[in-house]
């Protein structure tokens, strides 16, 4: 699901790195052009990887600047199309190899083993060429200003994919995941950041040290945000910047899914709730038994409308992620273009709406946590969780 999708899911990076002091725009475009994706269905190639459009997935050229600039964005998608042959079908035709090859030497009474390795790479090159590649398309918006890149998937396997085409085509460049430790570093008042440095359980500076070390940040963040919709006022007023106006009011809460964990010396424990809570008891019994919520789905609300997302808190992925929908009206005289740039930019100002209000309210916990109060919001909570 991509970025004109109904709902989608993603994930957030920061750039790192120096860009280049002068034509940022077209040094862009000639690197997208260099590692554009090549087709691959008139040849017997298994894989292929590239950028395209990101309203067109069929087209790789970016000679123009129109194929990926939005004013300050760079917009663009990696389509990666994948060819492969069924098991079934790769067994079925290797067999008839066989047979074929035992017919012609009489003498064996099997295929050699390095003669069935030959026939199984002739019989699946042979296959692969009869089958087309089934494409998948996903999109990336790289905020200039922010020097932040949304990026609609959150498989593994494919954000390790774009990682290294990003670091491949943007030479000196590369992408670090916007984790929980580091979207609270930029969001903390100046007041609070030698307090959230002292919190930092990481023993190191990666990625992988920072995020795994500081799972605390959205164990926390959960459950004061559980406590919050239970107990406390769900209302919260914009503070942080982006298009909507400071001091907005909104509301967030949790509620119908939920996904809880406890590491056990036999492993982990894990637990899944979803759908109407009475009184959110099977989360709250799940948190006396030392389980952590690891996900839940948010709902936030602010001027007659509503966001929607499943919030991954150890890394702050967002899926099943839904906005108010763009409505943009139809004439005969506003070209094609300029339509398809008239929704992205309405579909990111949704986007980046919701976002905005998830980072005040994470700014609101931020300072709650890091702040003199606590340590009683603390023992108002074991209260709470006591009793509920």
């Amino acid at each position: 699901m991509g970025l004109f999708s109904t709902t989608m899911s993603f994930c957030q990076f920061q750039v790192e790195g120096h860009l280049p002091a002068h034509d940022v725009v077209d040094w862009a475009g000639q690197r997208l052009a260099e590692k554009m994706f090549q087709s691959i269905d008139q040849t017997g190639a298994p894989i292929s990887t590239g950028w395209v459009h990101i309203d067109d997935g069929w087209q790789s050229s970016f000679s123009h600047a129109a194929a990926y600039r939005r004013d300050h964005y760079l917009a663009f998608t990696l389509r990666r199309d994948l060819r492969k042959v069924p098991k079934a079908l790769l067994k079925e035709y290797l067999a008839r190899a066989e047979r074929s090859f035992l017919q012609a030497h009489p003498g064996l009474r099997r295929v050699p083993r390095y003669e069935r390795d030959e026939l199984r790479d002739r019989v699946e090159q042979a296959l692969l060429a009869k089958i087309l590649p089934t494409p998948s398309f996903f999109d990336v918006v790289w905020n200039l200003e922010s020097g932040l890149v949304t990026f609609t998937s959150c498989s593994g396997k494919i954000m390790e994919i774009f990682r290294e085409l990003f670091k491949d085509t943007f030479e000196g460049l590369r992408v670090v995941l916007f984790h929980p430790y580091a979207r609270a570093r930029k969001l903390v008042s100046a007041g609070l950041a030698s307090e959230l440095e002292r919190t930092n359980q990481a023993s190191s500076n990666t990625v992988i040290s920072l995020v795994s070390e500081n799972q605390w940040i959205g164990h926390e963040f959960m459950r004061w945000l559980i406590y919050r919709t239970m107990v406390e006022s769900s209302r919260y007023v914009v503070t942080r910047p982006g298009p909507s106006s400071q001091g907005v009011p909104f509301i967030a809460y949790l509620s119908n899914r939920f996904k809880l964990r406890v590491g056990t010396d036999s492993g982990d424990q894990k637990l899944a709730i979803s759908g109407p809570q009475d009184h959110y008891r099977e989360v709250c019994a799940a948190l006396r038994d030392g389980k952590e919520i690891t996900e839940a789905r948010l709902y936030l609300e602010a001027d007659e409308q509503a966001w929607k997302m499943v919030v991954k808190g150890d890394v702050f992925h967002f899926g099943s992620f839904s906005c108010p929908p763009v409505r943009l009206g139809k004439d005969d005289i506003t070209e094609e273009g300029n339509a398809q740039e008239a929704v992205f930019y309405a579909r990111m100002h949704a986007l980046e709406t919701g976002l905005q209000l998830f980072d005040s309210l994470f700014g609101a916990f931020l300072e709650a946590r890091l702040g003199p109060g606590w340590t009683t919001t603390q023992a108002d909570m074991g209260r709470w969780l006591a009793s509920a």
